[in-house]
């Protein structure tokens, strides 16, 4: 190999770097896309949970649809009102107020009230229990108790009492939404934190039946209705159900007669108005 024939391809090398550093230098400034600096902005501001209540992968796929005007800034279910009000601000939009949701635990059958039918050996899951016969405990609409709405909030507002029934953290839950989903049951459900009448039975069977398993059980006994009027509470399929349309500005028991206790306040309604 002669010297011409390096130098010659030591040139050839270097023109083509060249030609291949204004390719890309006019590539990079034709096909660059500026972003918002508000997204920042706005990413900040949200929990940076990532944790998926509201639909999206994490915070920074819902700043941007946030950004787009395709979700509104109070469409995040675990933001503050503050939080809500800045982004409304750096947007140009109307805040909008925010009332908070919060997890409510629909059942009282812990290992007191609730009757054992049977010794469960298996996965000590909540789901696992409910497909494989239920679980141990009697009332097949009821808390199982092996708290799979425990293990999956990420904001530690849900635990286990000593006898075995999630309690709900007010202060702390965010109302994300994933107890909620965990719960094979169904019961809990979220509800504005101003709401706190509940009647905590999710029960539909006959009133015999309902009450053999579970001494807190609803009896579809009808008195929180008449006390009403139907105003407020009525018992649909053996369960009595608020109709808080018509009930959410009294933050008082309908009745302190009800044979089971199953209706009650939840949480500081003076606190929580």
């Amino acid at each position: 190999m002669t010297v011409i024939t390096i130098l010659y391809a030591i040139l050839t090398m270097g023109a083509l770097g060249a030609l291949f550093s204004v390719g890309l230098s006019i590539a990079s400034k034709k096909l660059s896309v500026e972003e918002d600096p508000r997204l920042i902005e706005i990413i900040d501001l949200l929990p940076g949970s990532n944790c998926g209540a509201c639909g999206f992968a994490g915070c920074a796929a819902m700043a941007e649809a946030i950004l787009k005007g395709d979700m509104e800034p109070s469409s995040c279910p675990v933001a503050n009102s503050e939080s809500i009000e800045k982004i409304s601000k750096l947007l140009g939009l109307e805040v909008k107020e925010k009332v908070r949701n919060v997890a409510v635990v629909l059942c009282r059958g812990d290992r007191k009230n609730q009757k054992k039918k049977a010794e469960y050996i298996g996965v000590e899951s909540c789901l696992a229990a409910h497909l494989v016969g239920g679980g141990e405990r009697a009332c097949n609409w009821g808390c199982i108790g092996f708290g799979d709405c425990v293990d999956v909030c990420p904001f530690d507002a849900i635990y286990m009492s000593p006898d075995g029934i999630p309690v709900v953290d007010r202060d702390k839950c965010t109302g994300c939404g994933k107890c909620v989903e965990a719960c094979p049951r169904n019961i809990i459900e979220l509800h504005p934190i101003n709401r706190n009448v509940f009647v905590l039975c999710k029960n539909r069977d006959n009133p015999r039946l309902a009450r053999s398993v579970c001494s807190a059980a609803c009896i579809s006994c009808g008195i929180c209705e008449r006390a009403t009027g139907g105003e407020g509470f009525k018992v649909i399929d053996n369960l009595a159900v608020v109709d808080y349309e018509k009930y959410t500005k009294e933050p008082i028991l309908p009745t302190d007669k009800c044979p089971t206790k199953c209706i009650v306040i939840v949480g500081d309604p003076e606190k929580e108005k």
